[in-house]
């Protein structure tokens, strides 16, 4: 885009009042859906196996495609920016996702609902940077903060309330309909938008395509996703169809890394990492977001699993999270040019890993009213990380690269996940067989505690080998218990870790503490 083009565009004029607030809630309820769709499903999965008469496991594979696909089309933001305009990709994309979300509602096969979730999240991949990019460039610049800040809310409560919508459509009307609700937001969404923005389109350049970048990009990503998606299910690296998986990615993200970095016109701009804050900003969010969705992933499948809280128990203990984050998220954005922001960073780390040690204080007894606070605590650290993190990523950027800057970084945060989900699961599981072995090594009929426990189960009624059995579902429970422990203390110092990574980046000029150099 060309200094006069760039000018042209900003002398459009801005939204301000009522249409301003239309805007906002246009494109938050897009970002919405596209994030919610990440997560809705998966509480329905039982429900759709059975209606399309195949395995749950074979059911997973609804999660995946969509997963895959997104984590494919997000780093392509900034180049499709570029050759559409950031509002026509955008209102495109929104309109897309709606098409293929009620092609998924209708499907009879699982085939046919696999491919069209593919295919729904390719066409999401620029929504959730490109709502980002729209509100910065449309909100003054006092207001950017207060922009971030509307931003980060949906990303972030989004995935915490998909389980609780997935669950309620699912049980109280059928599967299609966690589909079939995103027709009216996409189309509020896409004709709200345009017709509030259009007038404001940014200069369309038209690049070559970078297909061997664009080949590369599609291996090695999606050899990658396939990969945390599979890898706990087939033994991660014992299994030969991981290892390949994982060999493929390897060799294909190398070589696109240097195909990138050397051709004219890549379709993935990695030289915004030349950016003091953009680099190591994105590591700081990427390691936040792992450490926070790791827990999230965590938290519901121990009060199932080990607990035994209900779906819909276990989303309730989950979701407190977004209370304070949509209290605290406006107030962070309004004053954010006044705050030192590695502070608040460094405070938001703070939070995370006080609540991560209250979560490894848990134990067999602990009631709801003791899991509820700690996740309600999280919501002050969510809005102190992702307004702040954003902010500094951004620093710096001229407007012109802050789609493809969106695009880099989104695509971190959301592979992060990916990776916190893969990780954190496969550990939970490890350090439970590792305290499985640890406790049974001395449960022996010779041992006074082992035949006290036997003998009262055996007066309550149960048969030896039906006391044995209880016996070892009782340590089995024990063993998850204290492997939900050492994972969330390792969280909890990870997080305690990241507080000198934040303080790698430099002050932003305009905020407090703030002294130049980006």
């Amino acid at each position: 885009m060309t200094a006069a083009a760039q000018a042209a565009h900003e002398e459009q004029p801005r939204l301000h009042g009522a249409p301003l607030a239309l805007f906002t809630l246009a494109v938050a309820l897009g970002t919405f859906m596209e994030v919610l769709d990440t997560t809705i499903t998966n509480v329905a999965i039982p429900h759709i196996a059975g209606n399309l008469a195949v395995s749950s496991n074979q059911g997973t594979w609804v999660i995946s495609s969509y997963g895959l696909a997104s984590a494919i089309a997000v780093p392509l933001t900034g180049w499709l920016a570029q050759r559409f305009g950031q509002v026509r990709m955008f209102v495109i994309s929104v309109l897309l996702f709606t098409l293929t979300s009620m092609l998924c509602g209708f499907a009879t096969s699982l085939p046919m609902l696999v491919f069209f979730r593919f295919m729904q999240g390719l066409v999401s991949g620029p929504m959730v940077p490109l709502s980002q990019t729209l509100l910065l460039s449309n909100y003054p610049p006092e207001k950017k903060g207060v922009a971030l800040a509307l931003w980060a809310m949906t990303v972030i409560v989004a995935p915490i309330f998909g389980p609780l919508l997935g669950g309620w459509l699912t049980d109280n009307l059928s599967w299609p309909w966690i589909f079939f609700i995103n027709a009216p937001i996409g189309i509020f969404s896409a004709i709200a938008t345009w017709s509030l923005i259009r007038h404001r389109e940014t200069p369309r350049v038209k690049k070559p395509i970078d297909v061997v970048g664009l080949v590369l990009l599609f291996v090695g990503v999606g050899s990658l996703q396939l990969m945390l998606d599979n890898g706990s299910d087939n033994d991660w690296f014992n299994s030969p169809f991981i290892l390949t998986l994982a060999i493929i990615a390897a060799v294909a993200l190398s070589f696109f890394v240097a195909w990138e970095l050397t051709d004219e016109h890549p379709v993935v701009d990695l030289s915004l990492f030349k950016s003091h804050n953009f680099r190591y900003g994105v590591l700081a969010l990427s390691l936040g977001m792992f450490c926070f969705f790791g827990s999230t992933v965590l938290f519901p499948l121990y009060l199932q699993t080990v607990m035994g809280y209900t779906s819909t128990w276990a989303g309730l203990a989950t979701a407190p999270v977004g209370i304070l984050a949509f209290v605290f998220s406006p107030i962070i954005g309004k004053n954010i040019a006044r705050l030192n922001l590695r502070l608040v960073a460094s405070f938001a780390f703070i939070v995370f890993a006080v609540t991560m040690f209250w979560f490894a204080s848990f134990s067999l007894d602990t009631d709801f009213r003791h899991m509820f606070m700690p996740r309600l605590l999280q919501g002050i650290g969510v809005a102190c990380f992702f307004v702040p993190i954003n902010t500094i990523i951004m620093s710096g950027l001229p407007p012109h690269r802050m789609a493809a800057a969106a695009g880099l970084s989104n695509f971190f945060r959301t592979l992060a996940g990916s990776f916190a989900t893969a990780i954190a699961v496969t550990a939970w599981d490890h350090r439970a067989s590792f305290h499985h072995a640890r406790l049974t090594e001395n449960m022996t009929a010779f041992n006074p505690v082992t035949s006290g426990v036997l003998d009262t189960l055996q007066t309550a009624g149960l048969p030896l080998q039906g006391a044995y059995k209880q016996l070892d579902q009782m340590i089995t429970q024990q063993s998850f218990m204290m492997a939900t422990i050492d994972v969330f203390h390792s969280f909890g110092l990870l997080f305690l870790l990241l507080i000198g990574v934040i303080w790698l980046t430099k002050p932003i000029a305009g905020t407090s503490g703030g002294g130049g150099g980006h």
